[in-house]
């Protein structure tokens, strides 16, 4: 039993118009995005207008915009980005999440700040530091247990937000300089090339091959539906899912899935308004996912990654028993249908693929059966069924609305106590047929199918004995409909953040390289707070061959403990090493205490 009386926000991904209407409509309580330029996915911009165009439609909801400009600055950039702050605060928008902290140094308005999980937010002196500078929210680590969750809900007065669900980057967030190592694309610049989805070999000092030509960064997907409840109880503000480049059918599907387990746990949970219309039955496991762990959320260490694919592999259907052609029978028990589309491993061990062109009773027709072998076990990674469900499926969100009627008045009431008085200014005759007059005034002013609204409930006074024309009433609805729509707008409550903030002192005393302070405003707030700045983050960037003794990956994940050679169970001291699939050779090292392994690199 839940019996908390705070709100609980689903925040949905969205990487377009497309994807942040269908969020909101599959029941979303906010949704974020990025705008055109310096968000941390940078194929997934949206423009002013559009951004604009959301904002309206969700805030018919309570549900609150967030945008992304949680990448890291160039002193030529200050400008504009300051320009964009002020454009998302005008159109509406609800928060902005950063992770520089130069917006510290800029004339920025008074709108809410979010600070981006690449803000490192990975202890509590920190997080007490945010909350100093009048920051609303923290995006919490996703490496963090429930434990360390707890820790901040309790002891800082800050709302804060937890990854629930999707992609897991491997390294801790905005300490991940691999991809911009290896290929001058910078995962804190919005450009992540993700090397951490590629194959590598884990070899030793010795020369021996322990793992060969495996995706040994390349992390499951994030799964915590089953601790929602946990989540709640802990205090946590926002349930987050990750996926800003997803496509409509993820979004709506995840987010379907997540409204309705929240919804399981309480209906008094939601953070905005309107009911959600629809029979869809959502269903995660069918669209992508890379397999799913609940990575450190209990504090154990398990398996993180799928080395064997970065793919959508599905579900198992059954084992090949014979080929003829392009005709194939399985071992199965699931149905499949025309148009399924079907993942194995060849004879490299890559995963492919095939479509179901027709299905019989012993055999299903492939469109290429070339590299499938008995023995071949077959997944399903899109079901056709399912995509056909989802997208003919109508999402309609709707906001209950009480209607009162009399022979003075009529009232609209919704959420909030946001209500609208009509008070007639006609003089109506008296019907000769009341309870058909009353009747009429019930069915007409419960037409409300094209708006944002529908009849929860309908009264209609008993002594109501007037004779109100069909076109007055549609008249009077209209008006009546409009006006509350007027007075929801205005009524829409902001939260405001005051920008007068004071210095005091950071938690650390000497910045590197790893504070990714890359401009002179950044600059000039870490020594305002009392910083000794050692490196700057752009010093390194251009120029691979002139990279200081850096940590390109710092990770949760540990490739000793994969292997079967974790150092608190054996003595094995033996170095160990990554090689990429050109031999390139990273040196791997291990903080122990900490249960963290560090990726570096070897050309100073």
């Amino acid at each position: 039993m839940i019996t908390t009386d705070k709100k609980i926000e689903l925040l949905a991904p969205a990487k377009n118009k497309e994807c942040a209407f269908a969020a909101i409509n599959a029941g979303a309580d906010a949704v974020y995005l990025g705008a055109e330029s310096f968000g941390a996915r940078k194929k997934a911009g949206n423009s002013i207008e559009d951004i604009k165009e959301i904002v309206e439609y969700a805030h018919k909801f309570l549900v609150k915009i967030y945008v992304t400009v949680n990448t890291i600055f160039f002193d030529n950039e200050l400008d504009d980005v300051e320009k964009l702050i002020w454009q998302l605060y005008e159109i509406g928008v609800d928060a902005v999440i950063f992770q520089d902290f130069s917006f510290f140094e800029m004339n920025l308005p008074p709108i809410a700040l979010h600070a981006s999980t690449q803000c490192n937010n990975d202890s509590l002196d920190k997080i007490k530091f945010l909350k100093q500078l009048n920051v609303e929210r923290v995006v919490l680590p996703r490496e963090y247990s429930l434990k360390e969750i707890k820790n901040v809900t309790e002891n800082v007065d800050i709302e804060t937000e937890v990854f629930v669900h999707g992609a897991l980057c491997v390294s801790y967030s905005g300490q991940c300089y691999f991809s911009n190592y290896v290929g001058g694309r910078s995962a804190n610049r919005g450009e992540c090339a993700q090397p951490c989805r590629r194959k590598y070999s884990l070899v030793d000092d010795r020369g021996n091959v322990l793992l060969e030509k495996q995706y040994l960064l390349s992390m499951k997907d994030n799964n915590l539906s089953a601790h929602l409840k946990e989540l709640i109880c802990a205090g946590v503000t926002s349930l987050k899912i990750e996926g800003r480049l997803k496509d409509k059918e993820y979004v709506t599907n995840v987010v379907s899935y997540y409204r309705q387990a929240i919804d399981s746990i309480s209906k008094t949970l939601k953070a905005s308004e309107g009911e959600i219309i629809t029979s869809f039955v959502p269903n995660p496991d069918k669209t992508f996912n890379r397999g799913y762990t609940n990575f450190y959320f209990d504090g154990k260490r398990k398996n993180f990654i799928n080395p064997l694919t970065p793919k959508f592999m599905g579900e198992k259907i059954g084992t090949v028993k014979s080929v003829k052609g392009k005709s194939v029978v399985i071992d199965s028990k699931h149905n499949l249908n025309p148009g399924d589309r079907l993942a194995y491993f060849d004879r490299n061990n890559d995963l492919t693929g095939t479509t179901v062109k027709t299905v019989n009773k012993t055999a299903i027709e492939v469109l290429d059966a070339s590299s499938i072998k008995q023995g071949t076990v077959l997944y399903r990674n899109y079901d056709s069924l399912f995509y056909k469900s989802l997208n003919s499926a109508e999402f309609k969100r709707k906001i209950p609305v009480k209607i009162f009627a009399d022979n003075k008045k009529i009232v609209i009431k919704s959420f909030d106590n946001n209500q609208i008085t009509y008070e007639y200014k006609e003089n109506f005759e008296t019907a000769n047929n009341i309870e058909k007059a009353k009747d009429t005034i019930a069915k007409q002013l419960a037409k409300l199918g094209h708006t944002e609204f529908f009849a929860k409930e309908t009264v209609i006074d008993e002594a109501f004995n007037l004779f109100i024309p069909v076109s007055k009433l549609n008249e009077i609805r209209r008006v009546a409909v409009n006006q509350l729509v007027l007075k929801s707008k205005k009524n829409y409550k902001f939260q405001r953040r005051d920008t007068k903030i004071e210095y005091k002192d950071y938690p650390f005393n000497v910045l590197d390289y790893s504070f990714n302070i890359s401009n002179t405003k950044a600059k000039d707030f870490y020594e305002k707070c009392g910083c000794n700045i050692k490196q700057l983050g752009k010093q390194w960037a251009p120029e691979h061959t002139k990279c200081p003794n850096i940590t390109l990956m710092k990770t949760k994940h540990c490739l000793r403990d994969f292997a079967g050679i974790c150092l608190k169970k054996n003595k094995d001291t033996r170095k160990l090493f990554l090689i990429d699939e050109y031999g390139k050779k990273y040196p791997l090292n291990f903080d122990c205490k900490k249960c963290i392994m560090k990726i570096e690199i070897t050309d100073i």
